[in-house]
């Protein structure tokens, strides 16, 4: 075994990292994502020696980088409803929890499929197909959402990426060293959540330094997620002190938000494009009009693209 999987491995069974596990490489990248929910396990730098992706911690957060669908966050009461019927459906939707099948697979891409089933219609009542698709192109990573509707109905979604990232990523940084950095001057609006962390309705100026910059620090997140709107389509994460970071792309994504453990010194960031916001306080949300929701036609797909780059 590698020094690398060594590493890669400490605190982890090996029996559980080397289940459903899909391998692409090239050149510069070492990506690994579980059949699981297609959620990416890791992104290796070859040329830089760094594991960018947070690789999970139960006393911080479990999670790596799940994939969001069909909805983005919570629901008031954990409900919604469509042609009058109330449906179930947790935080992120499902979509992370399925098993995905590879519907195709060579050395750099590969194409994952889920599809509905008697689970997922009793608290989503549609027929549908979801194609995950990653493709490494030199020390980027390519992620497109293909979502068909194989119903009878317009199908109404969300989609989101949840990838989080290791802060900090060199020996001898801290958290507080790094910061996002969005590639235009902006004047964001942050989106205003409850106690519960529910969409208030109250979007409010949020400046940034030189109108690009948020530095980081821990007390940003002592409510829940940091969640901006009328940003640009693309941020970086990275210090000043260091040489190393990642760069999230998300062209279709009209929100993005920020989040690690509230009330914690967790050492890692979330970087979230969002199709969608979550639900709003005090409300049962009727799923076809709600806010930025995607609507596809019977049929038809919708596709949604991102990606990630490291340097």
């Amino acid at each position: 075994m590698s020094a690398y999987f060594h590493s890669y491995l400490c605190g982890r069974k090996a029996a559980e990292w080397l289940i459903d596990m899909i391998e692409l490489e090239n050149e510069f990248l070492r990506v690994r994502i579980s059949e699981t929910g297609g959620k990416m396990q890791s992104i290796y730098g070859k040329k830089t020696g760094i594991e960018y992706l947070w690789q999970g911690d139960p006393n911080y957060w479990k999670g790596t980088a799940p994939n969001l669908f069909p909805f983005i966050g919570r629901l008031f009461g954990k409900q919604y409803q469509l042609d009058g019927k109330a449906y179930d459906m947790k935080i992120h939707g499902f979509l992370s929890g399925l098993p995905m099948h590879i519907q195709s697979s060579e050395k750099m891409c590969v194409q994952l499929l889920a599809e509905d089933s008697e689970q997922t219609r009793a608290v989503y009542p549609y027929r549908f197909r979801v194609i995950l698709s990653y493709r490494l192109a030199e020390q980027t990573l390519e992620i497109t959402f293909s979502v068909h509707n194989l119903s009878t109905n317009p199908l109404y979604f969300g989609v989101g990426g949840h990838p989080g990232f290791r802060v900090p990523m060199e020996e001898g940084l801290d958290f507080s060293d790094y910061q996002l950095t969005f590639n235009q001057p902006c004047r964001p609006k942050l989106i205003d959540f409850s106690q519960n962390v529910l969409c208030t309705g109250i979007r409010a100026p949020y400046p940034l330094q030189g109108d690009r910059v948020l530095p980081l620090r821990h007390t940003l997140f002592t409510q829940d997620a940091l969640v901006l709107s009328d940003a640009p389509r693309r941020v970086s994460l990275s210090s000043p002190k260091g040489k190393h970071g990642v760069c999230v792309d998300y062209p279709q994504m009209p929100y993005v938000g920020f989040w690690h453990t509230p009330n914690s010194d967790a050492p890692f960031l979330c970087i979230e494009p969002w199709s969608m916001l979550p639900g709003r306080e005090g409300v049962i949300e009727e799923l076809s009009k709600m806010a930025d929701v995607c609507s596809v036609k019977p049929g038809e797909s919708a596709e949604n693209r991102w990606s990630i780059s490291v340097f």
